[in-house]
């Protein structure tokens, strides 16, 4: 049994917006005479969109309007009505996740586009899904070694570490191409970033706006730029201003990278020098810390992997990598789908040990202090063939620890990283009535912090994809 999924991905980045749709095949894997294995088995990205400056009213506001237009205008291009889309992301990146109405933008844009498609933000998302849609993941797979990716866009550089073929890290500089922007006829100075604002007070720089832009005057600034990048990676310990820099965390260990690549905005300059030779050709500093950056020792002490995508990365990343099936043993009672935005609570083994229901009464009361209970997913990692006796202790614990969830009306959802969820799901619904809606979920790993999407069901209703995501919006 085959089916596909159609995804949309859209990303308002610092510079620039852009949409991708994308096909994803799902298929039975397991035997004939096995437990059905439904697993994401080919992507293809069936239309990429018009690259757009990203539409603003000002240096603070999001220009919705215009935004709804190039969405619509893609949508008809493409040939696609929104209700067709059965699964991806809205992504707000860089300097724009720090607008005024970001937050406003991307939830209203989550509903204009589709019925599932997710609002996210986050330097941590963002970097992984750049990192995927750059190919790395699958290079560092099948190269056995640990590699990174720098998605280095207008605003921030997002760097994600790949370990044969794992996420394994993540981290985010306020480091991009258009913190300080120039017209493009004279090179005057528009626009300086907060963070470069300070930089240069501080170190006594000559750039200020009305100045002209000069490769002399620029230097100073970019070789501070530069080598925060690099200690970033754990090429060095010395720059003074990488705390500074950093959006909201480096990466925790590097001590293993071999490999680099580059996405983004200026990767696409990176890669292909010789193409990009007017300094002012995109109004800022871009091409000048491209050039920057193929003179350091990311490029001399590290392997330099050519992208498979470069200011596309994040957008195909989120219209193809996005989404995760959880199907073969799943439990759902009640079709209430979509679900939307679901906060995750993390129980860790020894809080199920220790005690579960009472564990999850605590961390309820972080969502319910005020508002009272609202829709939550309970994350556990599970075990490896529980017996069934384990099976109903597990039911009954999270059934009096979701009392007050259930009371309110609202469903029980599970989601496992161990094979159990279709066992424990029945088990679940058995014990509180089929008036309750249960729904359970397994091969999911989730985190404190994370949220969580739920798509309608696929595949004759056997599987459920699912999008974990972040909602952070930056300040």
């Amino acid at each position: 049994m085959k089916e596909e999924l159609l995804s949309v991905g859209i990303d308002l980045g610092t510079s620039t917006t852009q949409l991708v749709f994308s096909r994803l095949f799902i298929e039975n894997m397991a035997s004939a005479y096995a437990v059905p294995r439904m697993v994401i088995t080919k992507k293809e990205i069936q239309y990429k969109s018009q690259i757009y400056f990203t539409p603003l009213i000002d240096l603070y506001t999001i220009d919705f309007e215009k935004v709804k237009k190039l969405v619509a205008l893609e949508y008809q291009a493409a040939g696609i009505q929104k209700e067709e889309i059965d699964t991806g992301a809205v992504i707000i990146t860089g300097e724009t996740a720090r607008k005024e109405n970001a937050k406003e933008v991307v939830n209203a844009l989550s509903g204009f586009a589709g019925d599932f498609v997710v609002a996210t933000a986050g330097p941590d998302l963002e970097s992984v899904i750049s990192g995927k849609g750059a190919g790395l993941d699958e290079y560092s797979k099948e190269h056995r070694l640990t590699a990174v990716n720098i998605d280095i866009g207008g605003g921030t550089s997002n760097l994600a570490v790949f370990t044969r073929g794992e996420t394994a890290d993540t981290g985010c500089l306020d480091i991009g191409g258009r913190l300080i922007k120039v017209e493009k006829d004279s090179g005057k100075i528009t626009y300086l970033a907060p963070k470069i604002f300070k930089i240069i007070q501080k170190e006594g720089f000559g750039l200020a706006e009305g100045e002209v832009l000069t490769k002399e005057n620029i230097s100073p600034l970019l070789k501070i730029l530069v080598e925060a990048l690099e200690q970033s990676v754990g090429l060095r310990q010395d720059c003074p201003y990488y705390d500074f820099l950093v959006t909201n965390h480096g990466l925790k260990s590097t001590q293993e990278i071999s490999a680099v690549s580059f996405s983004g905005g200026v990767a696409e300059i990176l890669y292909h020098p010789k193409e990009y030779r007017e300094p002012f050709l995109f109004g800022d500093m871009g091409v000048w810390l491209a050039e920057a950056i193929r003179e350091s020792r990311l490029f001399s002490q590290l392997t330099v992997v050519e992208s498979a995508e470069t200011i596309r990365a994040t957008v195909v990343g989120a219209g193809s990598h996005t989404t995760e099936i959880s199907g073969s043993t799943i439990t759902y009672t009640k079709e209430s789908f979509p679900m939307k935005n679901l906060p995750v609570v993390k129980l860790s083994s020894q809080e199920v040990r220790d005690g579960l229901s009472e564990a999850l009464k605590r961390k309820l009361e972080w969502f319910f202090a005020q508002e009272g209970p609202e829709r939550i997913a309970v994350a556990l990692d599970g075990e490896v063939n529980p017996s069934f006796l384990r099976i109903q202790e597990y039911a009954r614990e999270l059934l009096e620890g979701l009392k007050e969830v259930l009371s309110a009306g609202y469903p029980a959802v599970v989601v496992l990283k161990e094979d159990m969820a279709k066992v424990l799901g029945q088990t679940m619904y058995r014990m509180a009535g089929a008036e309750k809606s249960i729904v359970c979920l397994d091969g999911i790993f989730l985190s404190q912090g994370d949220y969580i999407d739920i798509g309608r069901p696929a595949a004759a209703g056997s599987v459920l994809p699912v999008v974990v995501k972040t909602l952070v919006f930056q300040s």
